[in-house]
Order: structure tokens, then sequence, then C-alpha cells
């Protein structure tokens, strides 16, 4: 029996991590004990774990000394912190983890959540297309990068994902009055936003599994839907109700290009985030060592619909995490085939199609 500790299960993305492994435990005929924390301790109750502890909150100070307290008594062999927010602590933490027996599958802290401005940089210097972007110290430099930018642009805060604060603003003005209300509010200070090019076409992903610098596998996927895009200023309500597989080398190539300009020697997950400008050139908005929400669910879906374990992009991460080595042969792009959607809505369960077939995945 495999032991292992998963934090911020109760989120969807945590949920579907654990969902995952359950499907690989029964198809591989394994036995997995799972430890699952969350802070919140009502959508602690979701997921399919042995024993549930409601832990702090990632920026408190017992956060890494109540999981090192469940380590040590459930006697836990691998951590995997879901959330980015919580994989940075960890990471920041490594010794800490590995002297209390626990492996980890994790990149650099500053790959985690890193702030985007600097990835912005990071993705200049190696040639990785990206919009363009200026940080303000105050509210004077609105009007200068509306002057280099031009109309519209995208408004949004550097740390954080899910579109935090995010906002399509017309005029210095609306960008202005934007950063005002939300630091009246306490949600950020003037110097927290970043202003970029608004990029009015397709909405991609690029998911990817790396280990020690190689590239496992990956996939590319097109956002089409968001749920309750109707109660969000932005439309943007940070995972998708509806998604496509694509198979689009251009796509690909710029992922793998902006994970190796975060990190030059990648392991663990990487996300990347592309939007496509106006005439359709795919730039580079995010890249992050982290999960996005829906990436366990992909392998999920595909796992349970044709009984393809080897798919199962989490349970291909714990196998890595813990051997350091997979039995199966796995493409470098292109996991899953082209031209299927994931369909997700709230209480309504998902399902997986493709032209006339329809899968009931949950």
């Amino acid at each position: 029996m495999t032991r292992i500790l998963v934090t911020g299960v109760g989120g969807i993305g945590g949920n579907n991590f654990v969902r995952a492994l359950r499907l690989a435990e029964k198809q591989r005929e394994t036995k997995l004990f799972i430890v699952g924390t969350d802070h919140n301790p009502y959508y602690l109750q979701m997921p399919q774990v042995n024993v549930r502890s409601v832990s702090p909150r990632h920026d408190d100070s017992k956060f890494v000394p109540t999981l090192l307290k469940l380590i040590k008594k459930y006697k836990v062999q691998f951590i995997h912190p879901h959330p980015s927010s919580e994989a940075r602590i960890v990471s920041e933490s490594l010794s800490l983890f590995e002297d209390a027996g626990a492996r980890t599958y994790l990149s650099k802290s500053s790959s985690i959540a890193p702030d985007k401005l600097e990835m912005f940089d990071a993705l200049s210097r190696h040639g990785v297309p990206t919009p363009n972007a200026i940080m303000i110290n105050s509210l004077d430099d609105v009007d200068d990068a509306f002057s280099k930018i031009g109309q519209a642009i995208w408004i949004r805060a550097k740390t954080g994902a899910g579109g935090r604060l995010g906002l399509k603003v017309n005029t210095p003005e609306e960008a202005k009055l934007w950063a005002k209300f939300n630091v009246l509010q306490g949600r950020a200070n003037i110097d927290d936003f970043i202003l970029q090019e608004y990029l009015s076409g397709k909405d991609l992903a690029f998911d990817s599994l790396w280990f020690k610098g190689k590239l496992v596998t990956s996939y590319a996927r097109e956002r089409l839907e968001y749920p309750l895009k109707h109660v969000s200023l932005s439309g943007i309500t940070a995972t998708p109700s509806v998604a496509k597989i694509i198979d689009d080398e251009q796509v690909n190539r710029i992922g793998i290009d902006a994970v190796n300009a975060l990190n030059p020697k990648p392991h663990g997950f990487f996300s990347v985030d592309i939007k496509c400008n106006a005439t359709g050139d795919p730039l580079v908005t995010e890249t992050d060592s982290k999960w996005h929400t829906t990436a366990p669910l992909w392998g999920y879906a595909f796992a349970k619909a044709f009984n393809k374990p080897e798919v199962n992009i989490a349970d291909l991460y714990l196998t890595l995490g813990l051997s350091g080595e997979l039995k199966e042969e796995l493409p470098r792009t292109n996991l899953f085939p082209n031209d299927y959607y994931l369909i997700r809505q709230l209480d309504a369960g998902v399902i997986l199609k493709c032209d006339d077939r329809i899968w009931k995945i949950l």
C-alpha cells in the first residue's frame, strides 16, 4: 500500500486529482491510502480520501508544521500539494519534507506561481511570443501604458490564477477606476496590477509533465465556454465548462518553449496559458509549474472511457514521483486524440464527446 498526502483536496482541481488516482487504483489493481487536507471544512467532505484533516491556509505559519505532523502520524511516503499557492510553500521547505521521509515531485519554488512581469521578461529573453505588458507603480503610469500598448487593454493582478482581478478596459479612466476600486476594497495595491495587450482570439492551454528536464508527455486544448460567465465582468471564471483537445504543432512548440524559458530544467507538472490576438497569432499569457484545474480530469475521462490507465496523467505523475520511471512509452505531445470535447456543468456531471459519440464520465 502506498501512503500519500494530497493538499487542497476540497478544491475542484484537488478533487479531480484524487478521483483520477482512485480510478488508477482500480484499473491497475493497486492500493492507495490517501490523507487529504483543505482549509475549507465543507469542501473537504467531497473527495474520496481515507483521512480528512482541516489545515491552516498556506500563508499561515502553522501550515508546514501541520503537514509534517500528518506525514509522521500516517507514515506518508509522498506529498502532493495541489494548489500552486501550497505547492510553492512546500517547495520552499523541501528539506523538511525530505527529512520527514516524504518524497515530492515539485519544481523549484521560483517556477511556481511566478510574478507575471518576471515571467514575461523570461519568456521574452528566450524569444517566446507574449503580449505587450507594462507593470504600473502608480496611476500616472496608466496613461503611458495606453499610449504604448493602445486600445483596448487587459488589466489584471500580477500574481494569482484564474484571471484574478482581470478586466478588459477601453480607456485610461476605466483602468484607473478599476484599480482604485480594488484598492479601496482591500483586494490589491496599485503596484499589484499589470496592463497588457487585450487578446480577442482563441483561448488555448498547454499541459505538460516533465522529469529532470525532459518532456514526458503533453497535450493542448481550446477553452470554449466558462461556467457562470454571466456573473463575471470579464466573462472569465477560472476554469472552462467546455473545452476540446487540439492537435496543433505551433501551440505545442510554443508551450514547450515557454516552459523551458521559465525553467531550464523543468521537473514536475507545468501549464501554459495561450491567447491568440485578432490575427490569430498565439501569445503566451502565463506559464507556471502548476496543474490546470481540469488536467487530472482529462486523464480520468480518457482512462475511464477507453479503459486506458496509461493516459491517466495524475497516476503517471505519482508513479514518476515515487519511482522515477514509467513502464509505458508515451508520446511527447498530443497525449489525447484531436477534437474530443470535455463538457462540465455545475451539479450536472461531466461528459466526453467526439462527433456523435458520448461517454458519461461523472
